[in-house]
């Protein structure tokens, strides 16, 4: 497929075969021409993992320290005094069956799911839609939970989950391109060391075998994964 003149402009201004460190990349990445709208700004990895594998699995969530730059609809599944907990901490919409049978009839107008442990038997029976949404459940992701009011909150402020894909790769948003440098780099460590938190005993030779730094339409920047691990320093 043919790219834009946009895309090209931007491509010469990328020296391909350079790792830059991730200050430098910032610099070069809001320095290449945008389009008219606030992109996203996204860290791609390849992992030196074996995802067939059920004990290289990498996945994980953190919480961006500056947020995604996202406002998060948040659903949460319960009843009683966790659907109060869960209206109080900011949920936007909060129910049971009724919520079920919305989402059963095609509605998935939301960005995360959280559940509570006994809700599990309306929401098991949404697989089909959640599951491919991204949208379902899952207590690794802490989203399936009697803490509610944290769940909840962690959404909003800029909880972001990652999981390694078949072919060893991990993408992860860290921000808006209208966010400033710094909040950027705050949020690029804080993905780096929750993946780094997250390497598998078993796996063997090169972690981070490569990682770049993109926008929504713009080319990737190599990062150098040495620099950033200098920074945890």
């Amino acid at each position: 497929m043919k790219k834009g003149k946009r895309y090209r402009e931007s491509k010469e201004k990328i020296n391909k075969d350079k790792r830059y460190e991730v200050k430098e990349a910032l610099e070069l990445l809001k320095d290449l021409p945008h389009p008219n709208f606030d992109e996203t700004v996204e860290l791609h990895l390849r992992l030196g993992v074996d995802p067939k594998q059920a004990n290289q699995i990498v996945r994980g969530t953190t919480v961006l320290p500056h947020g995604t730059g996202k406002k998060m609809t948040v659903l949460v599944f319960a009843e009683g005094d966790k659907a109060e907990e869960a209206k109080e901490a900011g949920a936007d919409f909060v129910g049971t069956e009724d919520l079920a049978d919305k989402i059963n009839g095609g509605w998935t107008e939301f960005d995360v799911a959280i559940a509570t442990p006994n809700m599990m038997r309306h929401v098991g029976k949404l697989g089909r839609i959640l599951g491919p949404r991204g949208l379902m459940p899952n207590p690794k992701a802490g989203t399936v939970t009697m803490d509610v009011k944290q769940a909840v909150e962690d959404a909003k402020a800029g909880k972001v989950e990652y999981r390694v894909d078949k072919f060893g790769n991990i993408h992860v948003p860290v921000g808006k391109m209208s966010f400033d440098n710094a909040k950027l780099f705050g949020n690029v460590i804080a993905i780096f060391a929750a993946i780094l938190k997250e390497r598998p005993a078993a796996a063997k030779g090169k972690y981070f075998k490569n990682m770049t730094i993109t926008s929504t339409m713009s080319p990737g920047i190599k990062i150098d994964t040495g620099s950033l691990r200098k920074e945890l320093k």
